[in-house]
């Protein structure tokens, strides 16, 4: 059985998950960037979890990124992302009229503490559903589909994949996470 890495993990500590993120926190087990994994073997996991972390990468870094996360994965391992739903904020600005809505998850801006002192991340892109699938088969990975977060085995641990307008209204409110998830080919 291979490992379950948890890529951008922040305050986040799932039981059973490698952690891997550039902040300076107890529970992270390589305090690192989440694009260069060297600590990690080929083919040695079975899932990588990057839950809000992809946008932190252009579309011409997503690539390289995607290759080395797709380079840990044993073959059939799964990918499973969470990105701002372009589509989801779109919808919530119509509803809100408010550009403050959507502001947050279409350019976030996150100051954090990592060993090196203090450092200043920003979302750099944006994803609908086509674009993200057409991303991931266009770098090697198959079966990409969505996934309901609440069938996770991360699902008690409230994450962005778990991002309702209005906020924290996972009953009645509309999901702002495009949650992904795709097979290594």
């Amino acid at each position: 059985m291979g490992l379950k890495l948890h890529l951008g993990c922040w305050h986040r500590d799932i039981p059973g998950f490698v952690n891997v993120d550039l902040c300076d926190m107890p529970h992270i087990h390589h305090k690192t960037s989440i694009d260069h994994l060297p600590m990690i073997a080929d083919g040695s996991c079975e899932l990588v979890y990057a839950s809000h972390s992809l946008e932190y990468f252009d579309r011409q870094e997503a690539a390289r990124v995607l290759a080395e996360w797709r380079r840990v994965l044993e073959p059939g391992g799964v990918l499973r992302l969470a990105v701002p739903d372009f589509d989801a904020l779109i919808e919530v600005y119509r509803r809100s009229g408010e550009l403050r809505t959507v502001l947050g998850p279409l350019y976030g801006r996150m100051e954090i503490d990592t060993p090196d002192g203090k450092r200043t991340l920003y979302h750099k892109t944006v994803y609908d559903f086509a674009h993200l699938q057409a991303l991931l088969e266009q770098n090697g990975f198959t079966n990409v589909r969505r996934y309901d977060w609440r069938e996770t085995i991360h699902k008690d641990y409230d994450d962005h994949s778990q991002a309702y307008w209005p906020h924290m209204d996972k009953e009645n409110g509309l999901l702002v996470s495009l949650n992904v998830e795709a097979e290594k080919a």
